[in-house]
């Protein structure tokens, strides 16, 4: 069994087995939440310094986001890959998603680079992509997917759905920020 280091090597390196390894390894979920979390706190010192205002309100709050989305998206991924679109050799719980789509984080520990004046934009984008690509190799282990059309297809179907989730809240604050300011004139 590797170490979580040896893993997080393997992940950023793309490599199927680590992620294998890590789905079957029940004991591998608290490594994926300090993956989340120190991947949120990377990105969180990034937008910290690019946009102070934020502060450590700011920082706080989008570490529990990072741990509540993980957890909300990794759900979505285990219903749709195994009620869904399951592949025919699909056997997965919760668990299993968890841990691999936690590891996939791996690339936003690097979110403290988008400091990188006139690069931190481009950092961030491949830092997403990365994430991303790593996200796909992960669904692919944990849903035992032959190929990688399915598990592209439920990845791009929960951004989706996260996009809905997070977009329905944000509209009603919004709103209710603009009827706030316009009673208070």
């Amino acid at each position: 069994m590797a170490s979580l280091q040896e893993r997080v090597i393997g992940v950023l390196r793309l490599q199927e087995s680590t992620f294998e390894e890590v789905e079957a390894d029940a004991s591998a979920t608290p490594q994926a939440a300090i993956i989340v979390v120190v991947g949120a706190i990377s990105g969180a010192i990034g937008a910290f310094v690019t946009t102070p205002i934020l502060g450590a309100v700011g920082a706080v709050v989008s570490i529990i986001l990072a741990l509540v989305g993980w957890g909300i998206a990794s759900f979505i991924l285990q219903i749709l890959g195994t009620k869904v679109m399951p592949g025919k050799n699909t056997s997965a719980d919760v668990g299993q998603v968890l841990r691999t789509t936690g590891f996939a984080a791996a690339p936003k520990l690097f979110g403290i680079l988008t400091v990188v004046p006139v690069l931190g934009l481009l950092v961030g984008l491949l830092l997403g992509l990365w994430s991303l690509v790593a996200m796909v190799i992960g669904v692919k282990a944990a849903l035992d997917y032959d190929d990688y059309v399915k598990p592209i297809v439920v990845c791009l179907i929960t951004i989706v759905i996260m996009w809905i989730i997070i977009a329905i809240p944000m509209a009603l604050l919004f709103g209710a920020a603009m009827m706030a300011g316009a009673t208070a004139r």
